[in-house]
C-alpha cells in the first residue's frame, strides 16, 4: 500500500505548508508521525507472516511445493518454516509464558489429543475447512474416523520396516524378521520414542494386529513388549529425526530400520537407493494441522490451515511424497509423482491397510507420560 494516498492531503494543508517552508526537515517526518497517530493503517508498513512448524526433510519440502508457495503467492502472507521432532514441551513453554511464537504445527495424533486436553491448542471445526472441489461439504469429504477436536486430519502416513536389499541377507517378509538376528544378522534402526517401538515389538512377537493396544494395556503385555525389545537392544541404532533412518540404511550403518514411509519412498525414487519397504505390520496413522493456543495471529493461522487442507493442496502433496490425503475429493486427483513419473497411488499406505496396525491416539494420550518414563528407564539400563 502506498503512503502517498494518505500523506498528500496533509501536505496540502495551509498551516503545514508554512511549517515546511520554515523547517523543511519536518516534511520527511510526516509519514511516521501520521502512522504513530493512527492516520495511516499499520498494515501499510507491516508484512504479515506466520510461523509454521513441521518435520523437516522431504515432508517439509513437499509441503512447501504443494501449498506453502501457493499460499504466499495468493495471499501475500509470508511463511516462516521451522523444524521440530514432535512433543509438546516447546508448545507448553510458549503457551504458559504467554509468548507464543509458533502458529501452525504438523503434529502426531497422540500429541494433538494431549495438547487439546491441556488447553495448548485451539479448537478447530472441520466445517471451517473449504468444501471439496466437487462441492462435497468438508465434514463429508474428510475421513471422519480420524477426526479430533483440536486438529484437522490432513494426511495418512505409515511407520514401516525398511531394509537395504544389498546389505541384508535374504528377503524379510514379516515384522518378526526385524527381530530375528540369527536369520537376518546386522544392526537395526529404531526411533528413540515408545510410539511405534512398542507396537512393532508386540507384532514381532506374534500379537494380532487388532489386539496390540489391548495387550499393551496390561502389565503382562507391556512386559512382553520390552522383553521383545531386549532381544535386539544391543544391535539397535536409535534415530531422532525422520531423515536419519534412510540415511543409516543407505550408508549400511543398519541393514533394517523402522522408518516413515515417505522418507523411504524419496530415498527409493529420488536417490535411487536400494531400500525396500516391508508393508506387513505397518503402523498407520494420521497427521494433523494444529494451531497453538493464544497465538496473536489466529486469523492468519486459520486461513493457512484451510488453504493447506483444500482439495487441491492435499492432492498436490502426493506429487512430492507418498502420504495419502484425507479428503476423498483429493484422492480422485492423485496421479503421478512429479520428479519420477511413478504412479504414486501404488506407494500410499492406504493401499496396504489390510496389513496395518491402526494407531490409537487416545491410548497414547492416556499413557504417553508413563510410556516415556518407562522407555527412558529401559534405555538407560
Amino acid at each position: 500500500m502506498k503512503l502517498d494516498i494518505f500523506v498528500k492531503p496533509f501536505l496540502k494543508a495551509p498551516i503545514l505548508n508554512v511549517l515546511f517552508m520554515k523547517a523543511p526537515f519536518l516534511k520527511a517526518l510526516l509519514p511516521p508521525m501520521l502512522l504513530t497517530l493512527g492516520f495511516i493503517p499499520a498494515a501499510a508498513s507491516a508484512e504479515e507472516s506466520i510461523t509454521v512448524v513441521s518435520w523437516g526433510g522431504s515432508y517439509a519440502r513437499a509441503s512447501v511445493k504443494a501449498y506453502h508457495e501457493r499460499f504466499e503467492k495468493e495471499t501475500g502472507i509470508r511463511i516462516k518454516l521451522e523444524e521440530y521432532s514432535g512433543g509438546l514441551a516447546q508448545v507448553r513453554t510458549q503457551v504458559e509464558s504467554g509468548n507464543v511464537l509458533w502458529d501452525v504445527i504438523d503434529m502426531e495424533a497422540g500429541d494433538t489429543l494431549l495438547g487439546c486436553d491441556e488447553g495448548l491448542l485451539e479448537p478447530l471445526d472441520i466445517t471451517e475447512m473449504p468444501p471439496g472441489d466437487d462441492g462435497t461439504p468438508a465434514a463429508e469429504d474428510f475421513d471422519s474416523a480420524y477426526g479430533l477436536e483440536c486438529g484437522i486430519q490432513d494426511l495418512t502416513y505409515a511407520t514401516v520396516v525398511a531394509y537395504n536389499r544389498e546389505k541384508v541377507k535374504g528377503k524379510p517378509r514379516v515384522v518378526a524378521d526385524f527381530f530375528n538376528l540369527e536369520k537376518f544378522p546386522g544392526r537395526r534402526g529404531m526411533r528413540r520414542h515408545p510410539l511405534s517401538t512398542l507396537e512393532f515389538a508386540l507384532v514381532g512377537d506374534g500379537v494380532a494386529r487388532d489386539k496390540v493396544y489391548e495387550t499393551l494395556s496390561t502389565p503382562e503385555g507391556l512386559d512382553r513388549a520390552f522383553a521383545k525389545l531386549d532381544t535386539i537392544k544391543d544391535q539397535v541404532v536409535w534415530w531422532d529425526t525422520g531423515a536419519q533412518a534412510p540415511q543409516m540404511l543407505a550408508d549400511g550403518e543398519v541393514v533394517m530400520s523402522i522408518a516413515w514411509n515417505g522418507r523411504i519412498f524419496n530415498a527409493q525414487a529420488l536417490e535411487n537407493q536400494p531400500i525396500d519397504i516391508l508393508w506387513d505390520g505397518q503402523l498407520q496413522a494420521a497427521g494433523y494441522k494444529v494451531i497453538v493456543a493464544g497465538t496473536p495471529r489466529l486469523k492468519l493461522a486459520k486461513q493457512f490451515v484451510a488453504f493447506a487442507n483444500s482439495t487441491q493442496s492435499l492432492a498436490n502433496i502426493t506429487k512430492y511424497i507418498s502420504y495419502g490425503p484425507m479428503r476423498k475429493s483429493s484422492m480422485a486427483l492423485v496421479d503421478k509423482h512429479e520428479a519420477t513419473g511413478i504412479d504414486i497411488a501404488e506407494h500410499l499406505p492406504s493401499r496396504y491397510s489390510d496389513t496395518a496396525v491402526i494407531e490409537d491416539p487416545e491410548w497414547w494420550a492416556d499413557h504417553l507420560d508413563d510410556m516415556n518414563e518407562r522407555f527412558a528407564a529401559w534405555l538407560s539400563r
